[in-house]
């Protein structure tokens, strides 16, 4: 089939967490909104009312998981440190993550959409990519259907957009937010996507988008009329070819809708550094939940892991992992726990730790062969 009868869409919820969050809070829609960290929750008051925290009375090294499009106003965004983002909008309301409630609204809004075109391609918890090329409807008709379907289901809106492949709509989906739909063909390039600048095509990051400012290129159109040979120069002959290829906006990958899971983790990073003996006793129950929650993923996913890994960053930044390999796959959290437990015993514990992380890889189903349970040995952390 050619390129330009294909439909291919982007969804990307809007705001996702801060949007999920203000279902539970309606009070501060409207206003700036940032969700990270721990530990300030909102207090109910008596008479019914929640008392929310600032972002001006945050003390931490907790960064943004995301915030409202008015907070969004004052530069604060997604991976910003909190107490540089606290400088920006000092009076922005702050809430903690909770990935429970993320999870159970990207089910919903999945299997809304489902409904309708099931040829997706899950991206994350808050985007994925439809094919709509043999879904009957006409485009535009079609994708403010799905939009409405996700609406009714989740009470939230989404962003949309629809063209003849993955690059172009990755694109599309973030020009008109929030709840925006835009449908473009090949004939649109020139004027809606030439004007944009490099960094809106992913895969071109912050030190490419750099070097093709120092060449005087700073928009996907000017990209698009440079020399291949003058960015091979610079980017090497692959890159230099792929770049020229995206700014005609030419992207023939399909939707893959069997994407394998190759590993699953849970890690957290604190919000002061701890030292394995002296905060034994919270670091340890650190590790119990991150591998009860990676259990957890795993279970719901029907996987087992044959490989569980640590990841230990110091506090001098430097990362250090160990894995073991076991010779039964496992996936309840003693299991992990034991052998995590194992991994630790072969890292240097003498200097403090700012995160801690549990990995399970070698994944295979269930029913593949010997699968254990594993009793917990008392042993590091404990």
């Amino acid at each position: 089939m050619a390129d330009a009868e294909r439909r291919i869409a982007h969804l990307d919820m809007d705001a996702f967490f801060a949007s999920v969050e203000l279902l539970r809070y309606p009070e501060l829609r409207g206003q700036p909104v940032v969700i990270g960290g721990r530990g300030h929750a909102p207090e109910r008051r008596a008479d019914g009312s929640y008392a929310f925290a600032r972002l001006r009375d945050y003390v931490g090294r907790g960064v943004i998981t995301t915030a409202t499009y008015e907070a969004r106003a004052f530069g604060v965004g997604s991976a910003m440190g909190m107490m540089k983002a606290a400088k920006l909008a000092p009076d922005a309301i702050l809430l903690p993550a909770n990935f429970d409630d993320y999870r159970h609204y990207s089910r919903l809004f999945k299997e809304a959409v489902a409904s309708i075109a099931p040829d997706i391609e899950d991206r994350g918890i808050d985007e994925i990519f439809i094919d709509l090329t043999q879904v009957e409807g006409e485009t535009r008709a079609l994708a403010t259907r799905i939009k409405q379907a996700v609406h009714a289901a989740t009470g939230l809106t989404c962003s949309v957009g629809v063209t003849p492949n993955k690059l172009l709509s990755k694109i599309c989906s973030d020009l008109e937010k929030p709840n925006g739909l835009t449908i473009l063909g090949f004939e649109d390039i020139p004027a809606r996507i030439w004007p944009l600048n490099v960094r809106k095509v992913n895969g071109i990051g912050p030190k490419a988008t750099a070097r093709l400012a120092s060449l005087g290129i700073e928009t996907i159109g000017q990209l698009a009329h440079t020399d291949q040979g003058l960015l091979q120069d610079y980017f090497g002959a692959h890159y230099a070819a792929w770049l020229t290829r995206v700014a005609q906006g030419i992207d023939e990958r399909q939707i893959s809708t069997s994407r394998e899971s190759k590993s699953m983790s849970r890690e957290t990073t604190f919000e002061r550094d701890l030292h394995a003996r002296q905060d034994r006793e919270q670091l340890s129950a650190i590790l119990v939940r991150l591998c009860e929650r990676l259990a957890d993923d795993l279970q719901r996913k029907g996987y087992v892991s044959r490989t569980i890994s640590v990841k230990l960053r110091y506090d001098d930044f430097q990362i250090v992992s160990r894995n073991l390999t076991l010779p039964l796959p496992v996936a309840d959290a003693a299991a992990i726990l034991q052998a995590a437990r194992e991994c630790l015993k072969r890292v240097p514990l003498q200097r403090k730790l700012r995160l801690l992380g549990v990995r399970a890889s070698t994944l295979e189903p269930p029913n593949s062969g010997g699968y254990r349970v594993v009793p917990v040995q008392g042993d590091l952390f404990t």
